[in-house]
């Protein structure tokens, strides 16, 4: 047994520091955390500030942690076996977890639920590490960067704000209260996104049927016509058309593959990501749409970080990069750069012309009022409902346009295919 000497926080999120027995650190940062601490540093009494620490805090907010070959949470997928945890899942692990700690349990106790409660292996497997982590004196934001596919900058943020706030509960009920509310937005556009695209499906492959399987079949019917040149122009165009796709699909499916690549490359590029990005915002009909959809997630981002505690200058920074559009984390960045030389957060944004007025509005009276967590939460909110209205509108003009195209276009096949056996009936008479 040596003496170790320590330093940890108590629930109010004060600092403490003493020295207690143990046979490594490990063990000494678990008595710690039986002391009711959370432990910060762990080292020998002897070691005259040479010894490991466990874990060390500083007051900023970081990036996820790499290792020294680069590599980040290889020993969390090898924990989990490899297999993912679901989105889902996630969700439901930090509103368990959340609800868990508000009721009075520590971590470990609190994981060791879950752990009974879960029915996914790999959740299961990625909590039993993250346990580990936490019986090792790691406090449990440390240990989430160990998955940084499931657990962002942004989760693991928060969870450092709420562990030094002494505020963790109420941080992770927020938490999930954001995971929740973009899990049900991405259910919506998908819901509102799939009846129009199984239309499209539906009427691309009745098309393509038609051209490959029953036009050359009557083919051979109109060969007279064709050979005495009084086949319609129409039927002429259907027939060429069908035998081109029955000759060159390969040619055709090649070239829509190489399209499809094509353009992922260039979006992979920097002048491509910055050119899509841009008509993505600005297209005639659903650039409007694509913005709002936009500033909604970066103000919900940003409400969310600033009412768990993140500083602003993080908070921008890590709700920039959310966003999931370069032009607006070029505004959003030059929003910070005014901010960080003092300027508000509303005047800053006003002062890049990136942001939607409503944005820049509700984010001054929240500075006004001392409110502006509160404020951003319930733009983004109005934002989401405004989408959801678009989208309603957009899907129930984009579901006749597609019937009447695909009702236009078997009119025409049927008009090429009638039209010279009325020609024939003319001809015979």
């Amino acid at each position: 047994m040596a003496d170790y000497r320590y330093t940890a926080l108590d629930r109010a999120g004060k600092q403490v520091t003493g020295t207690l027995s143990g046979r490594d650190e490990a063990e000494a940062a678990v008595k710690v955390r039986s002391l009711g601490y959370f432990p910060v540093d762990v080292k020998s009494a002897g070691s005259g500030g040479s010894g490991r620490a466990v874990v060390a805090i500083s007051g900023g907010l970081t990036r996820p942690n790499i290792d020294g070959g680069g590599n980040v949470g290889i020993k969390a997928e090898a924990a989990a076996g490899g297999k993912r945890v679901k989105r889902v899942e996630i969700l439901l692990f930090t509103r368990e977890l959340a609800d868990l700690i508000d009721a009075g349990l520590p971590i470990d106790r609190a994981l060791s639920v879950l752990i009974e409660q879960t029915d996914s292996e790999a959740l299961e497997a990625m909590v039993r590490h993250l346990q580990g982590d936490i019986r090792a004196g790691k406090p449990l934001s440390e240990a989430l960067r160990a998955y940084p596919r499931e657990f962002p900058v942004l989760y693991a943020n928060m969870i450092h704000a709420g562990e030094v706030s002494g505020q963790l509960a109420e941080v992770m009920m927020r938490l999930a209260d954001f995971l929740e509310k973009e899990q049900k937005r991405k259910q919506q556009v998908i819901a509102a996104l799939t009846y129009p695209m199984v239309l499209v499906i539906v009427a691309i492959s009745a098309v393509t049927g038609l051209l490959l399987f029953v036009i050359p079949k009557l083919a051979d019917v109109f060969k007279d016509l064709a050979a005495s040149g009084n086949l319609p122009v129409t039927t002429q165009i259907l027939l060429g058309t069908s035998n081109n796709i029955a000759k060159y699909w390969w040619a055709i499916g090649g070239g829509i593959a190489a399209v499809v690549f094509g353009f992922r490359a260039w979006v992979a590029t920097s002048p491509g990501r910055r050119s899509f990005d841009a008509f993505r915002i600005n297209a005639p009909l659903f650039g409007g749409l694509a913005r709002k959809m936009i500033m909604a997630r970066f103000v919900r981002t940003l409400g969310t970080l600033l009412g768990g505690g993140v500083p602003i200058l993080d908070s921008m920074e890590i709700s920039g990069s959310a966003v999931g559009n370069v032009l607006t984390e070029d505004a959003v960045a030059a929003a910070r750069d005014g901010v960080r030389n003092g300027e508000t957060l509303s005047h800053s944004m006003d002062n890049t012309g990136g942001f939607l007025p409503l944005v820049v509005h509700m984010s001054a009276v929240g500075e006004e009022t001392g409110r502006l967590p509160q404020m951003l939460v319930r733009t983004a909110d109005t934002l989401d409902f405004e989408v959801d209205n678009a989208m309603s509108r957009l899907t129930s003009l984009v579901e006749p346009l597609v019937v009447l195209l695909m009702g236009g276009f078997v009119g025409f096949i049927v008009l090429s295919i009638l039209l010279p056996i009325f020609q024939a009936n003319t001809i015979v008479k």
